[in-house]
């Protein structure tokens, strides 16, 4: 795992005048249509209003389309941003999960009849979608052990098994489900398994419960695939490429979800600052008592890091390729979790009872942080990745590599 040290130049004119427009946006349209008390974003009544608001402020797709020409540098700022508004910023830009990574995975991997069809609904956001690969019997940390099964009948495709946790799947607008199933259980291990899109009124398909997150009510649910037949061309890439199909996913997913964890931690360490501002406890503001002043240099110390990373997994990105980057990237995604994990409780306690209530979102985003414990690869596969290039690769920060090979360290 690589950690460079020196500076990166933040972009070009073009690109700066695309982070001041989304600062913009985020700060005079999108914070001001939140409601603090909204139990999950699914039918926020002024979403359709954002979004056409982001398409005059030009920044629709801005983080999802490859035409805007972005590095992953530059997306890492773009994506920490909106997670000052987590909510609703990422969707206003149609760049929310987990569409904006079906829309990366799609670019990467659909043929031209597949674009049509599945990926320019969800560029012009009158779709939304959802991928469906975690199941509830078997440890979908191991892609491996996932048994849904699927089956070629002549010119159809036909899936049999149960799904869950999938984010999006709720939402109203969910038109495509991108299946990973089973299709060649003989294969070589890596090429068993296939990703099939499948549209959600198809027979068959059936929606069995929403799942809470930590009792918060989203966009997940639980869904079962009953002999649901969909025609051969829906399957995307070739029998087999379900492992390469998913992998094409994974760089901006992870790398996004650890940007939106930084903007998310900023926002609420300056909620907690501010409260410690106007907070009086034994006659003296909240911000001067020193266990305060820990916690709060405790937590810049924690989002600075875990920014620095994240930055530092965008270059890698950027120079090696998302594939030869996994390491940095898995190593991202937990610092940024933890990070956001450790920031929120410390916020929630300054804000003492008020950050248990529903007064604040603070509860409700540690309950999204601490999800990602799980979410998008458990943390201890994350760590397995990180473990083994480390220990394998032997890859130590540039700057010390030529010292120790030529001391034999």
């Amino acid at each position: 795992m690589r950690v460079r040290s020196h500076a990166v130049d933040p972009g070009d004119d073009h690109f700066r005048h695309v982070r001041k427009t989304l600062q913009e946006f985020i700060a005079h349209e999108v914070i001001p249509a939140e409601s603090a008390a909204a139990p999950a974003p699914v039918g926020h009544p002024g979403i359709e209003d954002l979004q056409q608001r982001a398409r005059e402020y030009d920044l629709w797709n801005v983080l999802t389309d490859p035409r805007a020409g972005l590095s992953w540098r530059q997306q890492s700022e773009l994506a920490e941003m909106t997670g000052w508004s987590i909510d609703l910023a990422p969707r206003a830009i149609n760049a929310g999960p987990p569409d904006s990574v079906n829309m990366a995975m799609l670019h990467a991997v659909a043929d031209e009849w597949q674009r049509r069809l599945f990926l320019a609904p969800l560029m012009t956001g009158s779709v939304r979608s959802a991928f469906a690969m975690t199941e509830p019997d078997v440890a979908s940390s191991d892609a491996n052990n996932i048994s849904t099964t699927m089956v070629v009948d002549g010119d159809e495709i036909v899936i049999t098994g149960r799904k869950w946790y999938i984010s999006g799947l709720l939402d109203p607008r969910c038109h495509w489900l991108f299946v990973v199933g089973l299709t060649d259980p003989g294969a070589p291990r890596h090429r068993q398994h296939s990703v099939v899109a499948v549209p959600i009124g198809a027979p068959g398909v059936r929606i069995v419960r929403r799942l809470p997150v930590f009792g918060y009510a989203g966009d997940q649910g639980e869904l079962a695939l009953d002999d649901v037949r969909v025609p051969l061309n829906h399957l995307l890439g070739k029998r087999g490429d379900g492992f390469q199909v998913s992998q094409t996913r994974l760089a901006a997913a992870r790398l996004h979800h650890s940007c939106r964890m930084v903007g998310l931690a900023e926002r609420a360490l300056r909620m907690a600052i501010d409260r410690a501002r106007r907070r009086h406890v034994s006659g003296a503001a909240l911000g001067s008592h020193p266990v305060v002043v820990s916690q709060v240099a405790e937590c810049r110390l924690a989002v600075t890091q875990a920014r620095l990373l994240n930055l530092a997994a965008a270059e890698a990105c950027d120079d090696d390729g998302a594939r030869a980057a996994q390491s940095i990237l898995s190593a991202a995604k937990i610092a940024a979790t933890r990070m956001a994990v450790f920031v929120l409780d410390r916020c929630l306690s300054i804000h003492g009872a008020a950050g248990l209530s529903a007064d604040t979102p603070l509860a409700r985003w540690w309950a999204e942080a601490k999800s990602l414990h799980i979410a998008d690869g458990p943390e201890e596969t994350h760590l397995a990745v990180v473990g083994r290039s480390e220990i394998h690769e032997h890859v130590l920060a540039p700057a010390y590599t030529e010292v120790f090979s030529a001391a034999n360290c």
